[in-house]
Formats: structure tokens, C-alpha cells, sequence
């Protein structure tokens, strides 16, 4: 599962909460969310209106058959989120998601009906949506089962996500929480000073056997920016976390290999680490041995996550000690967290994304709870990440 960053341009948490406020109490007192659902096929919109209302906290106010509809109707409606089928006749999902993006941003949910390798949902969350799934996922016919209490649990979380505009001309050309401001040469951020000052101590010319990263909400937009800031012959190898429904590792593999200079590809277990960019594989979680040998392990998830950050950057931090970097990006919980920490007690450099850009802060707070000092914006971890000189493994030399 996955979502966006925010900063500029956003609809603030107190006009969301406002908004959803207008429309009075659920079943237990609490708000309720409102939703706009843009879906051709009305048995299957009707299906999943039932699907969000069966608690009552949840309103679908609008159904729309095109995204033409759909972009008309949200200056009149403000929901609090937006589902987005993929395949729409006349403008598709995807360049609905733009438009609204750039113009009025709101969390959005994209459903798609084709996952299997598809590059759809990579692309529509570097163009802004917070999450995808693929609609044979949802068992509509069971809205009170646990893959419906589980979706309405995910729609709630989303809906209190931040989102940043996305002009159409930047896609691709910078970080989703970047704002303009951001992108300025030289310019500090509050609380970078510090991290700035923390590098520095640790020398300039810092090396690095492998770097590590742990992504959720907002990851492919990030991931994008990161991988799009470093040469094709970038000579670290980068092992990645990213937390995605079923079925879409492989298409954001596809899509950011598409789109970067950098090699980018799913791990192979059994394969030696190499220069590039490596995602984990699905359903199994990815370690790298003393001996640079990527592993895939079964284990049973943690916190709820397979792959899982922790385990990466716990491997990370076992073989490769002072030359381990972890780098923990936006995201629900804590995942990653515990992980960063041993990269950090190792004598490794550990990174957690700051908070203005991040659409969830939950995981880099998590990562600096545990003793992560370094928190940058985006491009500064880019920046960071230009500087470091490559050295094998321990293990291997």
C-alpha cells in the first residue's frame, strides 16, 4: 500500500476534518468521511458503496461514470477522498489524477482491474494517488467481512492523509513533497542545520557498501526522485522496502527502470548484491548476508509487513557495519525504524525523512525515536547520497 507527500498547496488537516465534519456523526459519534467514487460500471459502483457506507462512518455522496464528471463535480463537494477506477472511458484514471493534482489535490485511491505487471499504479502514484489496489482484492459481496473492514479502515487512514499539488510539467522532475521552496540550491530547512552539522563530523567523503531504503505512503514518488537525482553509474547498490498491495512490485520495478538512468529491478535471492536499485520481492521479506548474497526469507511478517524494513536494514546493519546506510521514508507506522537504529548503532549513516514532506510521518518519527539523528527534506537526502564513495562489503574483500 502506498500514498503521497505534502507541503504546498495542500487542503490543511483542520479544512479536511471541517469539511467532514459538515455532514454530522457515524454510528458511534465520530465524523463522517465523505467520498466521491469514479467507476463506468454502476453495478459494480453501487457494490461498493455498500462496501464503504456498512458502518455509517462513511458517506459516498457522488458516483460518477467518467473522470470528466468526476473533476466537474469536486469543486462543488470537497470529499475527503476520491476513488479513481483505472480504465474509464474518454480521459483514464491516470490523467484524472493529474488534473486533480495539479489543480485541486485530494487524496485519491486508484482501484485498477488489470494488476499483473501493469505500470498503471506506478504511475498514478507519482502522479499523486495515495494508494492502489486491484479490484479483485475487494470481496464486495461481504461488506461486513474482513477484507471490507480492512478497506474502510484503509479509506479512513487515507482520507487524513496531507497531498501537495502536482503540476503536470514537474512529474517526474522532483520529489512529491518538494515544493518550490525546496528545490532552491542551498537553502536549509529547519532542523537540517543540525543533520548538516552531524555529516559534516562524520567527514564528507563518507563510504558506503550498500544503501537501504523503507518506503510506504508516498514511496514511488520519493523513490522516483531519489533514484531519477543519481547517475547511471551510480556505484552503491540500493536495496528497497516498498510497501505495495499484491501485484504491483513488479510494474513499479518496470516503471522506474523506464524512467531513471540507474538499472532498477525485484531482488534475485541467491544473486550477489550489484550496482542498481533492487526491490524487495513480494510476499517474502529480503536480507543480504556477510558475504553480499541477497536472501529471501518467509518468515511470518512483522508488523504486519512482508517484506519487511526492519529485516533489511537489520541485515544491513550485520553485514555491513560503518558502510551501512538506511534511509527511512514517509509511511504508516514504524516499519523500518528498529532497523535504521541498528544501522546507527553499527556506526552506519541512518536518514529519516523530515516531516514537511512527508505525507505520513509515522515511520521517520518512529526511526528518530529510536536514536536516527539525520532528518532531511528529499533533495537533501539526494544530496547526501551523491557524496557517498563506494566500498565492498567487509565480508568480501
Amino acid at each position: 500500500m502506498v500514498r503521497a507527500a505534502g507541503s504546498e498547496g495542500a487542503r490543511s488537516e483542520g479544512a479536511r476534518k471541517e469539511g467532514a465534519g459538515r455532514e454530522g456523526a457515524g454510528r458511534e459519534g465520530g465524523v463522517i468521511l465523505s467520498v466521491l467514487v469514479c467507476e463506468d460500471s454502476r453495478v459494480y459502483a453501487n457494490a461498493l458503496r455498500r462496501m464503504l457506507e456498512h458502518d455509517r462512518d462513511i458517506s459516498v455522496h457522488a458516483v460518477c461514470a467518467t473522470a470528466e464528471e468526476a473533476i466537474s463535480t469536486l469543486p462543488r463537494m470537497e470529499p475527503d477522498l476520491v476513488i479513481m477506477d483505472a480504465e474509464l472511458p474518454g480521459m483514464n484514471g491516470l490523467k484524472a489524477i493529474e488534473e486533480i493534482m495539479s489543480s485541486r489535490p485530494l487524496p485519491v485511491l486508484m482501484l485498477s482491474a488489470h494488476v499483473a505487471g501493469s505500470e498503471k499504479a506506478a504511475s498514478a502514484l507519482a502522479a499523486g494517488a495515495l494508494d492502489a489496489l486491484a479490484k479483485e482484492d475487494l470481496d464486495l459481496s461481504n461488506p461486513g467481512g474482513a477484507v471490507g473492514t480492512a478497506f474502510r479502515q484503509r479509506v479512513r487512514m487515507l482520507s487524513r492523509t496531507r497531498v501537495i499539488r502536482h503540476p503536470r510539467a514537474r512529474l517526474g522532475a522532483g520529489p512529491a513533497g518538494a515544493s518550490s521552496e525546496e528545490a532552491r540550491p542551498g537553502e536549509a530547512r529547519p532542523g537540517e542545520a543540525r543533520s548538516a552539522a552531524i555529516l559534516g563530523a562524520a567527514g564528507s567523503a563518507r563510504r558506503a557498501a550498500v544503501i537501504g531504503i523503507c518506503a510506504s505512503a508516498g514511496g514511488p514518488q520519493l523513490l522516483m526522485f531519489l533514484l531519477n537525482a543519481l547517475p547511471a553509474d551510480y556505484p552503491v547498490p540500493i536495496l528497497i522496502v516498498q510497501h505495495l498491495s499484491p501485484g504491483f512490485t513488479e510494474g513499479l520495478a518496470r516503471w522506474l527502470d523506464r524512467n531513471v538512468a540507474m538499472p532498477v529491478g525485484v531482488a534475485v535471492p541467491g544473486t550477489r548484491l550489484a550496482q542498481g536499485a533492487w526491490l524487495a520481492p513480494e510476499g517474502a521479506h529480503l536480507t543480504l548476508t556477510v558475504s553480499g548474497w541477497l536472501v529471501r526469507d518467509r518468515r511470518a511478517a512483522i508488523q504486519h509487513q512482508r517484506p519487511s524494513g526492519d529485516v533489511l536494514l537489520s541485515s544491513i546493519a550485520l553485514a555491513a557495519g560503518r558502510a551501512g546506510v538506511a534511509v527511512v521514508l514517509t509511511g504508516m507506522g514504524s516499519d523500518g525504524a528498529a532497523g535504521a537504529a541498528a544501522v546507527h548503532r553499527g556506526g552506519g549513516l541512518a536518514i529519516a525523512q523530515d516531516e514537511q514532506s512527508s505525507a505520513v510521518f509515522g515511520m521517520p518519527e518512529a526511526a528518530m525515536s529510536q536514536g536516527v539523528e539525520v532528518v532531511l527534506s528529499p533533495s537533501a537526502i539526494a544530496t547526501c547520497l551523491l557524496k557517498l564513495r563506494h566500498q565492498p562489503l567487509p565480508g568480501t574483500r
